[in-house]
């Protein structure tokens, strides 16, 4: 007869929970996590790089990528959310109401699109020293939009073109020889074609502090009143034009 070997119960629930520990369910396909490359993500679209004191620039890519850019400190009041008036960017253009009365006797309103583009200051040009040190010279786009000529309202009506310094004083365009101040290439002012467009252009004669950013108003065939934020320095891509315009030639 064989010897049998007696193992203690204690010491057979011992190895068994040591066998079990060691050879337990390896891991599964189910209990992986598995880590998945992040997405490409694409960043921002960026706009081209434009330098907005080239003065070879058209109009239209110029207003799209240089009109915010061209207030400066200094600016003047702005719209103050009154009924009848609207803020816009400089370069921006405003649909008008044309003159209700132009001066060629034709029939009144009308649409027009106005739009200032290039403001340059000096103190004197074609002949002429400002009075009060600074004169401001604006170019403006005329444009008849709709299915009649239109012409800008004129200051015998109420209406017409204001310069409005950071302090709020308004000045109206044309004083002492602001009003001789009439580029060549940048004198209309008169009844526009329907289906065309002019440059014209406004002057100021502002004193040295008025001179540093202000708003220009423009008040249209019907009250409404248009401002817009005029840079404190040279601004717009027609300044060579002008310049030149201003000398005799364009």
């Amino acid at each position: 007869m064989r010897n049998r070997t007696i193992v203690p119960a204690a010491t057979a629930s011992l190895l068994l929970t040591l066998v079990t520990a060691c050879s337990g369910p390896g891991p599964t396909h189910g209990s992986r996590t598995e880590q998945k490359p992040a997405a490409a993500t694409s960043g921002p679209k960026v706009k081209p790089s434009i330098d907005c004191s080239d003065q070879s620039l058209d109009q239209a890519t110029w207003v799209a990528n240089c009109s915010d850019k061209a207030r400066t400190d200094g600016s003047g009041t702005g719209g103050d959310g009154t009924a009848g008036t609207q803020t816009l960017p400089w370069g921006k253009a405003a649909k008008t109401v044309g003159a209700q009365s132009p001066a060629n006797g034709g029939p009144g309103g009308g649409d027009l699109e106005v739009t200032p583009a290039t403001v340059l200051y000096t103190k004197a040009t074609m002949g002429y020293t400002s009075t009060n040190g600074t004169f401001v010279v604006i170019t403006v786009k005329d444009r008849a939009s709709g299915s009649t000529g239109a012409a800008e309202s004129a200051p015998i009506e109420g209406g017409g073109w204001q310069w409005i310094a950071s302090d709020g004083q308004a000045l109206d365009e044309g004083e002492n020889d602001a009003s001789s101040i009439t580029p060549h290439g940048f004198t209309g002012g008169g009844m526009i074609k329907v289906g065309t467009w002019e440059w014209d252009t406004v002057a100021f004669d502002l004193s040295t502090a008025q001179a540093k950013g202000g708003t220009l108003a423009y008040t249209d065939g019907s009250g409404t009143v248009f401002k817009w934020n005029a840079p404190a320095r040279d601004t717009g891509p027609e300044q060579a034009a002008v310049r030149k315009g201003m000398a005799g030639s364009y």
